[in-house]
């Protein structure tokens, strides 16, 4: 997995990691949606879907959980960093995501837009800070929300001693709709984890494995979360799925 520059995240002192941490660990929603749709806040992810030689799908997941944790970790977003309002608003509220698809000359443009990109196994995904829907960088807006995905692949079994973030297959969600879902997951799991945890994970460039789970593994996972030992992603139902449904369930490796 790389992180190529200059979106590569700092992983600064301890105390200012907190810092950066606090912001997971306490939780989101706090506020109201506003009444005029174009104010909702949301983080665009834009994800790199070539026509040729796709990249893998549970590769382009696991590259949009971590764009989306790196950058909210970012000493940009940070306080006093430039992100920091824009990511201290977003957080208040629920953490919409929007994600977007892009290729050839669209993916470069993106990469001008202030974000940051990741790949792992050679997928890529960039995710943007946060801001007002109706006020999306035009050359963000332009890009598809829809129309293409990508098949189930078989990565074979997660890598030992990472976070797993299993995809509820019963749902079919597409690969944009999972995407915002695992982004959703891997936030919550850095922000259950104590600060020591979560440093170390971004040592490792918050690596992790993105799995479908099936119905009987599905089952397992729901009673760990009963349980209190792992993370679940209950979505709004906006698009795609019914409200309450657990799209995504985070277990640390």
């Amino acid at each position: 997995m790389t992180l190529p520059e200059p979106d590569e995240p700092s992983t600064s002192s301890p105390a200012t990691f907190g810092e950066r941490h606090a912001l997971l660990a306490r939780g989101y929603g706090r506020r109201e949606d506003p009444a005029d749709p174009a104010e909702v806040l949301a983080m665009p992810i834009v994800l790199h879907l070539p026509k040729v030689e796709p990249p893998a799908r549970s590769a382009l997941l696991a590259a949009a959980a971590v764009a989306a944790v790196a950058l909210c970790l970012d000493e940009r977003s940070g306080p006093g960093g430039p992100w920091h309002p824009a990511l201290l608003a977003w957080t208040d509220a629920r953490i919409r995501k929007v994600t977007r698809r892009a290729r050839g000359a669209q993916w470069d443009t993106a990469q001008q837009v202030d974000g940051l990109t990741v790949e792992v196994d050679g997928a890529r995904a960039r995710a943007l800070v946060p801001g007002p829907v109706g006020e999306l960088d035009p050359r963000i807006r332009k890009l598809q929300i829809g129309g293409t995905d990508l098949a189930p692949d078989e990565p074979g079994d997660p890598e030992p001693g990472l976070p797993v973030l299993w995809v509820n297959a019963a749902l079919q969600m597409t690969v944009g709709k999972a995407a915002a879902q695992v982004g959703h997951a891997s936030m919550l799991l850095a922000g259950a984890m104590s600060v020591d945890r979560a440093q170390r994970w971004s040592e490792r460039g918050y690596r992790c494995s993105v799995r479908d789970a099936d119905e009987a593994r599905w089952t397992q996972l729901c009673r760990l979360v009963a349980d209190g030992r792992a993370v679940a992603v209950r979505d709004a139902g906006f698009t795609e799925v019914a409200p309450g449904s657990m799209t995504v369930i985070a277990v640390v490796g």
